[in-house]
């Protein structure tokens, strides 16, 4: 058992324990609620029904939500689909309870099956609000079995328990009907708690020890590569242009998971087989944040594509629920349907939908099919078109999308899990070069000029920006101030994607360090809310124009503020320029609209051209972004503060040479040798190097980092022939196995001993690893081989400070350790974003290895690689290997 004071200091934790014990609780709970109706014959009612909804909210929900988070920061790729799936369908059932106890049912309504013609009067608005909950379950029940199959693959114990969820759902939404299936859904409820607590309690066990594994987590049902061969064609092998962030977990398969669950809700409603969207906007509304979610995840990974269309697509799940909610509960379906005629936000969705499909036409097949899908459904949620049975039209549209989105979810699970294409997607239809050269080619003939000045790179959020700031704007268009009903059902297409929406890409501006970046979406949130409380809301709350005098004071102040973000960003781009002139134009018709001397139609102009700068600017961001460089014009910044750049720039804190001069290395070799610390790059990350021949330099290396001093420092040497000279008591498994793996962004913790001596660590050996073990490292980087050569093995630990995130690139080392540094080894962005798989082999011949820690290298390859050595060694026999030996 390892302790404390060892090399387990470092190990994670095991977030699917919380995930489990989430499902536990929230089965339990409903298990004693079925059985106590069955008996009795009475459900619960009132303040019963919110106790359940508030518990399932937030322990199946908010548990389950951070067990999803901390999965995908350990690269989890089923994990955190998992878990953030079930933490919406806990969600979502408890506030369905919490409707249920606020709008008791009232008598059963049939719906007649088409159009419009479902709508009911407002009084009848919110009936069997239970009932209405089916289409959420019958989604949420295909995708469990999905995650049921996909988590066979990886132990014995989750497939029974996402199984079993996904059965008790079945009997759950059958007991809306008849109370017999509240039984069977208990006695499944109470085995997801057996299983669920078994689960917990091997994982917990298996956290503490690392090292014991009780039965169910050894090994997987069945090798996920048996589910097919790897396709030649598929996007993995393409390839993308811009390394993504390893990491997160991939956040595909959750995106896919929101848009199947939210558009099989919209099919359900459309075909008349719920009455009103009151539970429905409930649902949409949990799964979308989780789709959120799926966006920001896709961010940290540096994927401007995916980062862009799940927030689209969550905004327009979300803007069409409350849609369709204000229109089913809150207004009649005569003027209020004829009212939906003068909306046209539908329009620049479709035009969001065909700029999506034109950049996926590099990815694969199936990518294409889900964004041509969401093009018919744009096309029929679009209200100026004129098709007969609109609704069975959006039924259908919304099929279409649920069928493509389940089959990319098993496809995304399966192949992140295999990390092959193992599930067919598709090919390409045409290559990256082919679409950037298309693009290059209509900027060529746009501009008829090859060298024009750059402009400002794009960033990953800025197409969500312009895209939100469009929306709002073309949704904003009012042909008549006197039409309410209008003005309402315009409140969610304003309000989400001009405030609220913002303000997640506020957030994610923030998470990247761009302070003026993050003042836009703020400013701007703030005044589309004005806009939508003023103009849309205002008949609702006895605010109109006449008695606005602080939507006066407010208009006049964001004009002056609005001055100083044109100024701003002038600094960046044309169409950044172009936008905020746009937006001080829109401010004084919201100016003249308080004083009652509004022209209508120029404030639709400006709306219109508002909205147009906006796509072209969301298009153009994000081509440049996906790609990395100028194929869609936005102009040079018309001013640059870059001449006085040099005068202010200071000399480094400390020598920074090229890697790639002699000279440099050199230098770097003689601080370590005389016990400097310097900043260096691996194969992975960067690190901070000390000599091992001077213990006084890594105990400095302790200071620089504020690293606590029961956390280990690992070393590096240059080839496994220095080991072997060292000739340490290693077995033949342990041999073979640093064969397989070195050199590389694999660690392996081995026993100590004086062995350390003979290899050269010399009088830092106490400082070096813990008491018993040592973990030792290969690096797969010619540069610092060639260092280890001239200094001997170095001890090693990552270049941030403790807790912050690793060092990609050496000015992140300069800048934040820098002056406390002898000297920083330049070498430009590093290898990898993570830093390294730790391995503990100390063990390995009687228990096998054990994953300290997860890294660039993922958990699953590592243990094919032990099995391939494992295999091969117990095939031969131990004479025939290559074994070191003293003397």
């Amino acid at each position: 058992m390892v302790s404390t004071a060892g090399f387990a200091a470092v190990f994670y934790s095991e977030p699917a324990v919380l995930g489990l014990l989430a499902n536990v609780v929230s089965a339990f709970l409903l298990c004693l609620q079925n059985f106590a109706t069955a008996h009795t014959g009475l459900g619960p009612q009132g303040a019963q029904d919110v106790l359940a909804g508030v518990h399932l909210i937030l322990i199946g929900g908010f548990v389950q939500l951070l067990a999803g988070f901390l999965a995908f920061r350990k690269y989890d790729h089923l994990g955190g689909a998992a878990f953030l799936t079930f933490s919406a369908l806990w969600s979502s059932y408890g506030a369905t309870r919490i409707i249920s106890a606020a709008y008791p049912p009232l008598q059963n309504t049939t719906l007649p099956l088409g159009n419009a013609s479902h709508l009911l009067p407002a009084g009848m608005a919110l009936t069997s609000t239970s009932q209405s909950a089916v289409a959420g379950l019958v989604a949420y029940i295909s995708i469990s079995f999905i995650l049921s199959f996909c988590s066979a693959t990886v132990n014995y114990i989750m497939p029974f328990i996402f199984g079993a969820i996904a059965l008790a759902l079945v009997f759950e939404a059958v007991a809306l009907f008849g109370q017999w299936a509240l039984v069977v859904s208990g006695v499944i409820e109470l085995i997801i708690v057996l299983c669920g607590l078994y689960g917990a309690v091997a994982l917990l066990l298996k956290g503490i020890t690392q090292r014991y594994i009780l039965p169910g987590f050894g090994h997987p049902l069945f090798n996920v590569l048996l589910l097919g061969s790897a396709q030649k064609s598929s996007s993995k092998a393409i390839g993308e242009e811009k390394k993504k962030n390893t990491k997160y977990a991939e956040p595909m398969a959750l995106g896919n998971i929101c848009d199947t669950v939210s558009p099989f809700i919209f099919a359900f409603y459309s075909f008349g087989y719920m009455k009103t969207f009151c539970v429905g906007a409930a649902w949409i509304s949990i799964i979308s944040s989780c789709q959120l979610l799926s966006s920001f995840y896709s961010y940290l990974r540096g994927d401007v594509y995916y980062t862009t269309k799940f927030g689209v697509h969550s905004l327009y799940w979300l803007v069409m629920s409350w849609e369709e909610f204000i229109l089913t509960v809150l207004l009649g379906p005569g003027t209020a349907q004829e009212s939906r005629l003068g909306m046209f936000g539908g329009w620049f969705f479709l035009a969001v939908a065909c700029m999506l499909f034109l950049m996926s036409t590099h990815k694969d097949t199936l990518e294409m099919l889900q964004n041509a899908s969401f093009i018919i459904l744009m096309c029929a949620s679009i209200h100026q078109i004129p098709v007969p049975g609109a609704y069975l039209f959006l039924g259908a549209a919304c099929s279409l999308c649920t069928a493509l989105s389940l089959y990319a979810t098993f496809a995304s699970l399966i192949n992140s899990i295999g990390e092959k294409a193992l599930i067919p997607i598709g090919s390409q239809a045409m290559s990256s070069s082919a679409l950037q050269n298309t693009l290059m080619a209509a900027k060529s003939c746009f501009t008829r000029s090859k060298n024009l000045t750059s402009s400002t790179r794009a960033e990953v959020p800025d197409a969500l920006f312009y895209i939100c700031n469009g929306l709002a704007a073309i949704s904003a268009i009012q042909a008549t101030f006197s039409d309410p009903s209008r003005q309402q059902l315009s409140i969610p297409s304003v309000l989400i994607p001009g405030a609220i929406m913002q303000l997640y890409v506020c957030r994610i501006q923030v998470q990247g360090g761009r302070r003026f970046g993050c003042i836009l979406p703020f400013c701007y949130a703030a005044f589309w809310g004005a806009w939508t409380w003023l103009r849309f809301a205002g008949h609702l709350m006895n605010i109109g124009a006449g008695n606005s005098e602080g939507f006066t004071a407010g208009a006049i102040a964001f004009l002056v503020l609005n001055a100083f973000l044109m100024i701003l960003a002038s600094s960046f781009n044309v169409v950044l320029l172009c936008m905020t002139a746009a937006m001080e134009l829109l401010t004084i018709c919201f100016l003249l609209f308080t004083l009652e001397n509004l022209p209508l139609p120029f404030e639709i102009v400006m709306l219109s051209i508002f909205s147009i700068i906006c796509f072209y600017g969301a298009t153009a961001s994000l081509a440049n972004s996906m790609f990395g460089k100028d194929l869609m014009m936005m102009g040079p910044p018309l001013f640059t503060a870059e001449s006085s750049k040099k005068d202010t720039e200071g000399p480094p804190p400390c020598i920074c040479p090229k890697s790639h001069c002699t000279s440099g290395l050199r230098a770097i070799a003689d601080l370590l040798n005389t016990g400097a610390v310097c900043g260096v790059p691996t194969d992975t990350v960067y690190a901070l190097a000390a000599s091992c021949r001077h213990p006084q330099a890594i105990e400095k290396v302790y200071r620089i980092k504020d690293r606590p001093q029961e956390k280990p420092i690992c070393i590096f040497i240059s080839n496994l022939d220095q080991l072997r000279a060292a000739a340490p008591p290693i077995s033949p498994l342990l041999w073979e196995f640093m064969e397989n793996v070195y050199p590389g962004g694999i660690g392996c913790i081995i026993k100590k001993g004086e062995w350390l001596k003979k290899l050269g660590v010399g009088e830092g050996y106490s400082r070096v690893g813990t008491q018993d073990s040592i973990m030792i490292r290969v690096p797969d980087l010619t540069v610092l081989v060639h260092l280890i050569d001239m200094t001997g093995p170095l001890a090693i630990t990552s270049a941030n400070p403790s807790g912050e995130v690793d060092s990609t690139h050496h000015d992140m080392v300069i800048s934040r350790l820098g002056h406390k540094l002898e000297g920083v080894l330049c070498d430009g962005d590093s290898d990898e974003v993570v830093a390294s798989t730790v391995v503990n082999c100390t063990k390995i011949d009687e228990s096998g290895i054990t994953i300290i820690r997860e890294g660039c290298i993922p958990a699953g390859k590592v243990m094919q690689i032990f099995e391939r050595v494992k295999n091969r060694v117990n095939e031969v026999m131990p004479s025939s290997l290559h074994i070191p030996r003293d003397g």
